[in-house]
């Protein structure tokens, strides 16, 4: 029954990330203190990819700027070229594998999800906003898009990227580790210290396949239950 399942879900992808976000639309902003605001976003700064500022309107008229150390996730409408490749068809046999603590509502009309976490650059642990790419199936494995990553081909106006076909690389992140960096390259590596206690991973794979990698996830997902 398991295996019959995963087959199904296959279809579920990876999100493609998202760059530009909506002026008009109601973002989402929850602080580290545990604040919760509600408002239009007016700017969203990066330096060398990653968010170093957030500015948003909540109809006081003025707007309140946040660092990305204070905030600890965030819901943002993409525009409206980047919210056709957001809405998800979210799949029944899929949805005991969702994150409890993420909107799925949100998730569902094409938001996208930003959260504060751990990841390791280069062995030391750094805290950043990361986009998540695969919030209606991330439970036990979490995978965040790569601010730096390089692509094999431009992303179409309402495709959905396939795991790996365009991106060379994630950080994913398993239960309370840090996230740390997935190479394309180094994929055959990493597959046994990833997927090595489940079963459902190691059997049903004999050939490793980068464009396989949201299979693998569903399958440790199973696995990890």
């Amino acid at each position: 029954m398991a295996l019959f399942l995963i087959i199904n879900v296959n279809a579920q992808q990876l999100l493609t990330p998202s760059f530009t976000y909506s002026h008009k639309k109601t973002s989402y902003i929850t602080m580290k203190d545990g604040t919760e605001l509600a408002g239009t976003l007016s700017k969203l700064s990066r330096k060398k990819g990653l968010i170093n500022e957030v500015r948003i309107n909540d109809g006081s008229g003025k707007d309140k700027k946040l660092k990305p150390s204070e905030i600890s996730h965030m819901y943002l409408p993409p525009t409206n070229l980047d919210a056709l490749s957001k809405k998800i068809d979210m799949l029944t046999d899929i949805q005991k594998w969702n994150d409890e603590k993420l909107n799925q509502d949100l998730i569902n009309e094409g938001y996208v999800y930003i959260e504060n976490a751990q990841v390791v650059i280069k062995k030391k642990e750094y805290t950043m906003l990361m986009q998540l790419l695969n919030p209606s199936f991330s439970k036990e494995v979490k995978v965040y898009h790569d601010p730096l990553a390089k692509e094999t081909a431009s992303v179409g106006v309402a495709g959905v990227t396939v795991a790996g076909g365009d991106a060379k690389s994630y950080y994913i992140k398993k239960g309370d580790k840090a996230a740390f960096k997935l190479l394309k390259k180094n994929y055959n590596k990493e597959f046994k210290p990833l997927w090595g206690n489940c079963p459902n991973v190691m059997d049903n794979n004999p050939k490793i396949s980068w464009t396989q990698l949201t299979k693998h996830i569903l399958e440790y997902s199973e696995c990890a239950e």
